[in-house]
């Protein structure tokens, strides 16, 4: 199954990392029927190889293989389970360079992205390797006589990963990380498009000593692969990164099972720039908000609202630089990739083409580049009336709406009117200012005059229907660990 593009290429350092076999029980396995899928090259559309699809039968295995090992990896001191962490970690960090070129190759990202991913991904296992020496049991103070109460944290099982495409390594690493230094065990499901980062993942977490069982990587369509996990009990939580649509039907389908949920789901991320604001500074972080990723971000700027003194300077800057970007292959290290589909090349086109027929102007862009399918131009929209389905809905490509407003209270009532609050972005020198939209704005998240604010040991997540929990921090660990009280008498 690696005999194609990717097995081909001389700039791999570590061909071992490159697997077509799904990780299961400590095994590298093929699909008990022989079926695979096809991996491509977004920017090319070349195969790159192919990977095991795995039946459902296989994935309830890989379930069997994960509550087999998971009373002996819960057991281990946290020291233990710390120092395998701490292992991967380093070995992520020594591959980094073949990890971000095996990104870029199947997902399309430029490889500077991927190489920056590939350090946030990292910087979650280092995090949770700490982090797992650290649940202590908590002393709380008696309301009986006689006796000695305490509070324990335990982890809850085994967990079921469900992970994008768009961030392949840091959205399994951050789940994955916490569950483990936790004391769970794990399966993941790694987006089919770009299942090469997380076999490759897997190999070194083979490497870094995990027992077999303990982490398990299984590949194959999600329709198939994920409906054992959701039907089974011995699931006790499932972690998903992607859109709101399909979180609904996965909370819908862990209901029977009564499952801890996380859930870090879609974005319509507003960005308000004030008048007072460094309009240098905003459009500069504002085109990374939008861009990054080629604009497939969750946390990707979609609504960008300029206050209407500043707001024609503000455009002048923004297309001038949205014109500077430039567009190629990932190998290449561009600013915009490919986009990961034709659905999503579709989605952009559509948003275009109604804000057009609804009132808005075409600065720039607004079409496929000649590199090829996937290449959508980055593109400005200005005037942009709230009826346009881009002011609605999440783009999730390179497409930039930008128009006025008037007062504060107008585009607070504005950013907040949609069911979606993962984050926003804010442009002021005004601290008074600062404050009030911070506390007013209905989003998990707030970045204020920059770009970006995740890390590990921050609480990732949104509100509304973005989302159900936090990833990152001591609470990303604290969703895989059941508290558990005990009440003693001596006598």
């Amino acid at each position: 199954m690696q005999d194609t593009a990717i097995s081909a290429r001389r700039d791999i350092a570590d061909m071992r990392l490159v697997r077509g076999f799904s990780y299961v029980g400590g095994k590298w396995v093929a699909a008990s029927d022989g079926a695979t899928l096809a991996v491509t090259d977004p920017a090319t559309g070349d195969t790159l190889g192919d990977v095991a699809s795995l039946t459902a039968e296989d994935s309830a295995a890989a379930v069997d293989a994960a509550q087999a090992a998971f009373a002996a990896w819960s057991y281990l001191l946290p020291q233990e389970r710390s120092a395998i962490l701490r292992r991967w970690f380093d070995l992520m960090m020594a591959h980094r360079d073949d990890l971000a070129l095996i990104m870029t190759l199947e997902q399309g990202k430029p490889l500077s992205e991927a190489r920056g991913e590939i350090d946030y991904a990292a910087s979650f296992v280092e995090f949770y390797a700490e982090e797992a020496k650290r649940p202590n049991i908590e002393g709380v103070t008696s309301h009986l006589h006689d006796a000695e109460v305490e509070l324990w944290l335990e982890p809850v099982g085994v967990a079921a990963l469900i992970t994008p495409w768009n961030f392949p390594a840091a959205m399994l690493t951050r789940k994955a990380a916490a569950a483990l230094a936790a004391g769970c065990t794990v399966v993941a499901h790694p987006a089919h498009e770009t299942p090469y980062c997380a076999l490759a993942l897997a190999e070194l977490a083979e490497r870094a000593g995990f027992p077999p069982g303990v982490f398990n990587v299984v590949t194959g369509r999600a329709t198939t692969v994920v409906p054992p996990w959701t039907d089974d009990a011995r699931v006790r939580a499932l972690s998903f990164t992607g859109s709101t649509e399909v979180g609904r039907l996965l909370y819908r389908a862990s209901a029977d099972t009564v499952k801890r949920l996380v859930m870090e789901l879609g974005g319509h991320a507003p960005v308000i720039v004030f008048k007072n604001s460094d309009l240098d500074h905003a459009v500069a972080e504002t085109i990374k908000a939008k861009f990054a990723t080629s604009g497939q971000d969750c946390l990707g700027a979609n609504r960008i609202y300029v206050e209407r003194p500043v707001y024609d300077a503000f455009c002048e800057k923004f297309i001038a630089a949205t014109k500077a970007l430039t567009i190629g292959h990932g190998i290449d290290d561009p600013d915009i990739g490919p986009l990961m589909n034709q659905k999503a090349v579709a989605k952009q086109a559509e948003h275009v083409a109604d804000a057009l027929e609804k009132g808005a102007t075409l600065a720039c862009g607004g079409k496929v580049d000649a590199l090829g399918p996937l290449f959508y131009q980055p593109t400005v929209l200005t005037d942009v009336p709230d009826s346009a389905a881009i002011m609605r809905e999440e783009t999730f490509g390179p497409v930039a709406p930008i128009t006025p407003f008037d007062t504060e209270d107008e585009v607070i009532a504005r950013a907040n009117a949609t069911e979606y609050g993962l984050v926003a972005y804010v442009h002021s020198h005004d601290p008074r200012r600062i404050y009030r939209v911070s506390r007013a704005l209905q989003f998990g998240m707030v970045a204020v005059n920059r770009t970006k604010v995740t890390g590990a040991p921050i609480p990732f997540g949104g509100t509304k229907q973005s989302g159900l929990g936090r990833e990152g921090a001591r609470r990303g660990m604290e969703e895989f660990m059941e508290i558990k009280y005990v009440c003693r008498d001596w006598a």
